[in-house]
């Protein structure tokens, strides 16, 4: 099944794309629906609450008495978090029993409003953040909701910033215009997106690439997309990943480079490879190939083997490669000294762009990048190898070492 987190601020229209996506066919669990539900009357989550802030929360019929209760957390943080932490816990399992009857194919959307504040956002194939302007949103609760601007500002300044939310976002969907504007922007995201990227992840399928090379200006983002995505992927096996690395051009900042996210998963060895490949599937990483092998070159150390495992990503709406090696091993080694050389010598970042650009060009025409990607070796043996090496040995690089039981996520 596709996992999807929506979130966003109060009056952000949060609900309204929440509607339309059940509307469109998915499996809409909302957690302020079930957040009301595990502190209805005789429920262990009430009986719990009225234990932390007294009898005085309830109303005359022995209910939540929840505009009490809010303008006590709304400006009491540490007030909030004792909520929370009742309150949290028991949705999530109450939400994790719903997802448990949820088919193969099916597309889960959970809307969570403080899913940036508890950090869910890892447990999702995708974070969907519905934003609006501060002010915007003021307007709309004072207008339709009643409140006055300082009570609706305190409930802002209780929930995480749009730069946060938008941080923690694979998706933003915009509602500063109309109505209109914000369904049509889900439900293009539905057709182009949503439904395919399910369908991949019920088959065991990558998202399909059509064309050849073509070289962008380096983005900012990409970092940032990374470290989400090493996150998902890490919390897919927990106990076996050592570490999961950007790596290749897109990691290097300033490098012009193709829109894809490399990143390298440190394994043990390939039997753990092979053994967590569906547990990467399920995260929306499916195996390409059950074996590949690296293109061999010149390593320090000798290499042993150039064996990896390949995924790919299932989501259409950002192609990602996930090199599954062992650690230690020379395909290890070559890809982070490759990265930090880059990082941190000017000319080699020029002088592979420009051979990058050169052989794009060539292969603009070709139905895909195998062609572009085998033009590249050369390069990387009778040029890259000898000078990242000296580098290395000038400046003392040597790569990261992992305990067996460690598990880290090195996105930047």
């Amino acid at each position: 099944m596709l996992k999807i987190g929506l979130t966003g601020g109060i009056a952000s229209g949060k609900s309204l794309v929440a509607s339309r996506l059940r509307e469109l066919g998915a499996l809409l669990i909302d957690a302020d629906v079930i957040a009301r539900q595990v502190v209805e009357p005789g429920t262990p989550g009430l009986e719990q609450v009225v234990e932390a802030f007294g009898p005085g929360i309830l109303d005359h019929d022995g209910r939540l008495d929840r505009p009490k209760l809010g303008s006590i957390v709304f400006r009491e943080p540490a007030r909030r978090e004792v909520l929370n932490g009742i309150v949290h816990p028991l949705v999530r399992k109450s939400a994790a029993a719903i997802m448990d009857g949820a088919g193969a194919g099916d597309i889960v959307v959970q809307d969570i409003p403080l899913l940036v504040e508890t950090g869910q956002g890892s447990n999702f194939h995708l974070v969907l953040v519905v934003d609006a302007p501060d002010e915007l949103r003021v307007q709309r609760m004072v207008e339709l909701r009643g409140m006055t601007a300082e009570d609706a500002r305190s409930r802002m300044a209780a929930q995480a910033s749009a730069a946060e939310r938008r941080s923690a976002a694979d998706v933003v969907l915009d509602n500063s215009g109309s109505r209109e504007d914000l369904l049509a922007a889900v439900d293009a995201l539905w057709e182009t997106r949503l439904v395919p990227f399910a369908e991949n992840i019920k088959n065991g399928a990558r998202a399909p690439r059509t064309k050849g090379p073509v070289i962008v200006a380096p983005n900012g983002e990409w970092p940032r997309q990374a470290e989400r995505l090493a996150a998902r992927i890490s919390m897919s096996a927990p106990d076996a990943v050592l570490s999961v690395d950007h790596i290749g051009s897109t990691s290097v900042p300033g490098l012009a480079a193709k829109d894809v996210i490399d990143l390298q998963l440190a394994v043990a060895d390939l039997e753990t490879a092979d053994r967590i490949s569906p547990l990467l599937g399920a995260a929306g990483f499916p195996a390409v190939q059950h074996v590949r092998e690296d293109t061999p070159k010149p390593t320090h150390p000798a290499p042993e083997s150039w064996q990896k495992r390949f995924h790919a990503n299932a989501d259409p709406g950002r192609a990602v490669n996930l090199h599954v090696r062992v650690a230690g091993s020379p395909g290890w080694y070559f890809a982070l000294l490759f990265r930090d050389w880059l990082r941190a010598e000017p000319a080699a970042l020029t002088a592979y762009e420009a051979h990058k650009r050169g052989l794009a060009a060539l292969h603009a025409g070709d139905p895909d990048t195998a062609a572009y990607a085998d033009a590249k070796e050369p390069w990387f043996s009778e040029v890259a190898w000898p000078q990242m090496g000296e580098w290395a040995e000038r400046t003392g690089w040597t790569p990261p070492s992992y305990s067996s039981s460690a598990v880290r996520k090195r996105g930047q």
